[in-house]
């Protein structure tokens, strides 16, 4: 009896599990980097005595609605990956459980149109309490998550993921925890939003092969391999470079040069993206996790510099 409970007990785990992974957690820092960063450089503006008030509650909900539009437009783009069969089972990267038939589609379908609804729920509550620039804002990243394919398909996806991931969760997070449109935040967030799009990128040029035989095109692919790396690796640099260009004109404190300390992470990951060849884009495999993280521990140290820089 023990053991059968023990069994059962794993197997729930398991699915949970898999629930988990459907939605691809790992990418999550994409849209909780941008807006951590937000909440951050607010609050030094806070300090600074630039802004008067700040209304913590909201910042926290947005912040949470940001993973949860990021979370649906995961899932509903898993599904039409299937479906249009850019995901197949020779493709490298994270598993994908449709195509390992440990879901139907139709029911990764469902689940992001369920998470989606949820996200615009909370946005409309924080709509009907700040102001109508947060519904043009929502509505960015409503297209974002259940369009995102489309422009992908047609090699648009890099711009649709920096319009959303790079400025416009900056924006409304700054808008509704100050009721203001903070127009240069959307300077400051530039840097990691480059990051994010060579999330991206790094994930296109791995599937360069794959994407072709079904039919779609990505930048990666119009730029071919080696204009893929030469980009990949401009993107990576270009967010080091405006950080210290902000850090000159003073628009960042100088404790903001914290982000160097992941410097070395970045030329590794460029390393990597270098040792690529169109005979052997496995190599590259994880390398949009790898970029993923990139941004994570870059945005975390950019945070750190707003918040030390606040108290000094």
């Amino acid at each position: 009896m023990r053991k059968f409970c023990y069994r059962t007990k794993n197997k729930e785990l398991g699915k949970l599990k898999n629930w988990i992974i459907v939605a691809h957690p790992w990418a999550f820092p994409a849209s909780a980097s941008p807006a951590l960063i937000a909440i951050s450089y607010v609050f030094y503006l806070y300090k600074r005595g630039e802004i008067v008030e700040l209304n913590w509650t909201y910042g926290i909900l947005a912040f949470f609605g940001a993973v949860i539009f990021h979370m649906a437009g995961n899932l509903i783009g898993e599904y039409h990956d299937y479906v249009s069969g850019v995901d197949r089972k020779e493709k490298t990267g994270p598993p994908r459980l449709i195509v390992m038939g440990i879901f139907k589609p139709e029911t990764i379908l469902y689940y992001g149109y369920t998470v989606l609804f949820v996200g615009i729920l909370l946005g409309i509550y924080l709509l009907l309490n700040t102001g109508l620039p947060l519904l043009f804002i929502g509505i960015i990243g409503i297209i974002s998550s259940t369009l995102y394919y489309k422009f992908k398909y047609i090699a648009l996806g890099d711009l649709l993921i920096f319009i959303c991931y790079g400025l416009s969760i900056a924006l409304g997070m700054a808008y509704v925890m100050t009721g203001q449109l903070l127009w240069p935040i959307l300077l400051v967030i530039t840097p990691v939003g480059l990051l994010i799009v060579a999330i991206l990128h790094a994930n296109n040029t791995r599937d360069m092969l794959q994407d072709k035989e079904a039919g779609i095109r990505t930048q990666a692919m119009n730029m071919g391999l080696e204009g893929s790396q030469i980009t990949y690796q401009t993107l990576l640099l270009a967010a080091y470079l405006l950080v210290a260009i902000m850090v000159m004109i003073e628009m960042l404190d100088t404790w903001v040069f914290l982000v160097l300390l992941s410097f070395p992470l970045a030329i590794k990951n460029i390393k990597l993206m270098r040792k690529a060849t169109m005979d052997d884009l496995g190599i590259i495999r994880f390398l949009d996790t790898h970029t993923a993280q990139l941004v994570l521990l870059f945005s975390l140290l950019m945070v750190a510099g707003n918040v030390i820089a606040s108290f000094i």
